[in-house]
């Protein structure tokens, strides 16, 4: 903290401790008010400039230091000034001064709050910049919300000092008139008990009242507003209840909920139905993985008593096989049992033409247009190919394109390079190494897996070596050349270049929700330049009410199961939005890195919760010490519980090990519900199970925390049974 800072706060101190030791508070009661209003009335009377001069300085004052008795100040100045004076006296008075604690909340304040919850502050400053003005109106406009709280936490944040002076004169006019006119009646009070009058009470109650009709009001004005260009060709009535742009989880989510409520939904897809889960991540990577884990385990078949085996297989029949797991769970997505549900599905492309109208040009040429009174966007995200000079030159492959031109081949390529070190890196590097390639994993970061711990990064970087994987994490990917047959990439490290030769290159950097073609910057529908995901409120809802997104690219997460989580919430409020709107619940994500060993988390991790600034008690077992893991010869890995200091309930948890995406499953549980380590410690778990690690990792929880003192009474207690 600054001087300037700390000379301001000891200032603000002394004032407040002054206005203690002398006991000006006793000047600041109902009942001092009623034996000094004659003699206030005849200085009025004499000298009424100074009078009101004085009077506002000492409200200003009051408001500043946020001094207790601001009511009694008011009601003075309605006894002493009457209605209208006192009105004006008062409404400028409590603004300056209100203003004044804003300004030094800011400057003693701000700077040290946003350095130790600069994180958990991010959320505010993005509501205050986009509502700010309102949120501070409707606060003014209830009296019984203390105002000098409202000046401290809003000082705290980024509104600008000149919208905070002119929302709080307006948003405390109301409750001010209603104080400045009950002192005018201040010689038929015998309390401040009698301001409460029927008459004030409803006064009260509208006021509370009235924030909930302005918020309608500001709702209604700026719907108009945002539909104003469009007033012309809104349909007057509508083809269907809900469209839906995107046959992925989020997108075949929304269309189920739609038509199990027996709405008319039409669901537009313009490629492969089940999205990029089932075509291109989810299914066909955990296919691989599955194939290269057994790979895996032959060739170290001494680790269960067998012999080790180098595997015989061809790379074509390893392919086929992801291939053939897509089939097999494709029904599932399929046009004939959405067709079977109720949904109307159209393979081809849709495009906004305005906030109701949909163009849908067919796969076999037609286009049509429909109308729907809601439309939910879900249209995925696509791999990022970085913009590497050469790269189109050699060739390269994505997490799209892998499957099938992989699936032409008889062999797998020699030499691979994968470019990106976070899940789907790693995943891919670990298998394809398993499978017999040799891999070499370019990272630009310090560490693979950079938004788990340090110490799961390391473990994972230990894996993908154990399997023959070169990871090279700090280098830079700089170009991409051919010398004559062979494939070469130019990467760099602490200002040095090395060549990497290779026979395929993977891009597996991450993933861009696809904002382009569908027609949002026709309608202006605007997007987040910070995460390249279409720009939403805490009801899915874009600038248009009508018009939702939902999965990757509504973000913050691109899994599967928080498209499918976001879908619920835009389907509903897309359908019902106009009698109940639900905003999405974020707080309990789970997601899961499937190397071996998996890497599973919930909640906050170490890092995170030090960068965000909250205290925390770690809690670990180590998974080597299970049973059933030793009887597997999986036995390593660790279940990381992170819980609030002296209790036990749960702020996230991370899990390494074998199945460690399903053992993850009861912590989620238990956060979602409330439930702690206790309630985890208490619950019957089958042995011999993986599933134990929960139960024992709740036990060293305990163990931890065990009344040390009482214990050692219950010695001597039972020392003194035995005689």
């Amino acid at each position: 903290m600054r001087l300037r800072q700390i000379v301001l706060l000891v200032l603000l101190a002394l004032a407040i401790g002054a206005f203690v030791a002398l006991d000006l508070g006793a000047y600041l009661s109902f009942e001092q008010l009623k034996a000094s209003q004659a003699l206030l009335d005849q200085r009025y009377a004499q000298q009424p400039v100074l009078v009101a001069a004085v009077y506002f300085g000492v409200y200003v004052l009051a408001t500043a230091l946020s001094i207790p008795g601001a009511v009694i100040i008011t009601l003075g100045g309605g006894a002493v000034f009457g209605l209208w004076q006192g009105l004006l006296l008062v409404s400028f008075a409590s603004t300056f001064g209100a203003t004044l604690a804003f300004l030094a909340s800011r400057f003693v304040l701000r700077e040290w709050v946003e350095a130790r919850f600069g994180q958990r502050l991010a959320d505010i400053h993005s509501g205050v910049d986009k509502e700010g003005a309102f949120y501070l109106f409707t606060l003014r406009l209830i009296p019984v919300v203390p105002f000098f709280l409202i000046n401290l936490l809003m000082g705290l944040t980024r509104m600008k000092t000149w919208t905070y002076y002119w929302v709080s004169q307006l948003g405390m006019l109301a409750g001010t008139a209603v104080y400045v006119n009950a002192g005018t009646q201040l010689a038929q009070l015998d309390s401040v008990r009698g301001i409460l009058s029927p008459a004030l009470l409803g006064s009260f109650v509208l006021l509370g009242i009235f924030p909930l009709l302005a918020r309608r009001v500001v709702a209604t004005v700026q719907k108009r507003k945002v539909y104003a260009r469009w007033a012309s060709v809104r349909p007057k009535t509508f083809d269907r209840n809900l469209i839906v742009i995107g046959g992925g989880a989020a997108g075949l989510v929304s269309a189920y909920i739609a038509a199990a409520v027996k709405a008319k939904v039409t669901l537009i897809e313009a490629h492969k139905m089940g999205g990029d889960c089932l075509n291109y991540g989810c299914v066909p990577s955990k296919a691989l993985i599955k194939s290269a884990k057994l790979a895996h385990q032959m060739r170290h078949g001494a680790k269960y008593g067998l012999s080790d085996t180098a595997p015989s297989f061809s790379f074509k029949a390893v392919m086929q096989r992801v291939h053939d797991v897509i089939k097999a769970i494709e029904p599932h997505d399929s046009v004939a049992r959405y067709t079977g549900l109720g949904v109307e599905v159209l393979q081809g492309h849709g495009k906004l033409v305005n906030p109701w109208t949909v163009e849908v040009t067919l796969n076999d040429g037609q286009v049509q247009r429909l109308s729907a009174r809601s439309i939910v966007i879900a249209a995925g995200a696509r791999p990022i190919v970085p913009p590497l000079p050469g790269l189109d030159d050699v060739g390269y492959l994505t997490s799209d394109t892998l499957w099938d031109e992989l699936a032409k081949l008889d062999d797998i390529p020699k030499r691979i390079v994968v470019l990106g070190g976070g899940p789907i890196g790693c995943e891919l590097s670990q298998s394809f190494a398993r499978l017999g390639a040799q891999v070499t994993q370019v990272e630009m970061g310090e560490r693979i897996m950079v938004r788990e711990d340090l110490e799961v990064s390391a473990l994972a970087r230990d894996a993908l070596k154990a399997d023959g994987v070169r990871v090279l994490t700090g280098h830079q990917a700089l170009r991409c050349e051919r010398r004559g047959e062979d494939k070469i990439l130019v990467a760099s490290s602490q200002g040095r270049e090395m060549e990497i030769v290779f026979d395929a290159l993977v891009c597996a950097v991450g993933r861009v929700a696809r904002l382009q073609g569908y027609g949002l910057e026709d309608i202006g529908v605007p997007t987040l330049r910070k995460n390249f995901t279409i720009e939403t409120n805490e009801y899915l809802q874009t600038i248009y009410p009508n018009i939702y997104a939902a999965g990757d690219v509504a973000g913050p997460y691109q899994f599967t199961h928080t498209a499918a989580h976001q879908a619920w919430y835009a389907a509903v409020n897309a359908l019902f939005g106009d009698f109940k709107s639900f905003k999405v619940d974020y707080r309990v994500i789970p997601w899961a890195t499937f190397i071996d060993p998996e890497v599973a988390r919930v909640g906050l991790n170490e890092q995170e919760a030090q960068a965000q600034g909250i205290a925390y008690e770690v809690t670990k077992y180590g998974i080597d010490d299970l049973d059933r893991a030793i009887a597997d010869s999986e036995a390593h890995g660790f279940v990381k519980v992170l819980t609030v200091p002296g209790k036990d309930r749960i702020l996230g948890v991370t899990i390494v090990g074998p199945h460690a995406g399903d053992l993850l499953a009861e912590y989620v549980l238990a956060m979602k519900h409330g439930l702690g380590l206790n309630k985890i410690l208490g619950t019957i778990h089958i042995y011999p199970t993986m599933a134990e690690a929960n139960k024992y990792a709740a036990g060293e929880w305990k163990r931890a925390h065990a009344p040390q003192k009482l214990l050692a009474w219950v010695k001597r207690f039972h020392d003194w049974r035995r005689g």
